[in-house]
């Protein structure tokens, strides 16, 4: 799955140590550049820590993701990880700031030519050819 949004801020970084060696890990807050934004917590893991530090608030990225979730103690627990960033536009290095987006044209809706702005949209109420009993 990708994910487009700019960048809204970087989160804290945690760091550890397990059974496999020493583990980073930071979460990357975007909002998406919807007709209804969302914000998503993304999680970067020790790969992308140093590619994160590059990016400046407002800055749009592109990400390759895969959402997991997991069950602990009855709870629900969902991760939303990133395992690629993609430049996003033409050849933009991924510390440079990004253009901003192009406006999308909304399609008309189809209008009858008899419809002009401002009329009446109900009929006349002595309209013959209405079968309706009400």
């Amino acid at each position: 799955m990708e994910i487009i949004g700019k960048v809204v801020r970087l989160g804290n970084l945690t760091e550890g140590t397990s059974a496999r060696g020493p583990w980073r890990k930071q979460d990357l807050i975007i909002e998406t550049e919807e007709q209804y934004p969302r914000t998503v917590c993304l999680t970067c893991w020790t790969n992308q820590i140093d590619e994160i530090q590059k990016f400046a608030p407002g800055q749009t990225i592109k990400a390759q993701i895969e959402i997991s979730s997991r069950e602990f103690n009855g709870k629900w627990y969902t991760d939303v990880r990133v395992w690629r960033f993609d430049p996003v536009g033409a050849a933009a290095p991924m510390g440079a700031p990004a253009q901003a987006p192009q406006p999308v044209q909304q399609p008309m809706m189809h209008q009858t030519p008899s419809a002009a702005p401002g009329a009446d949209f109900y009929p006349p109420a002595d309209d013959s050819t209405d079968d309706l009993p009400f």
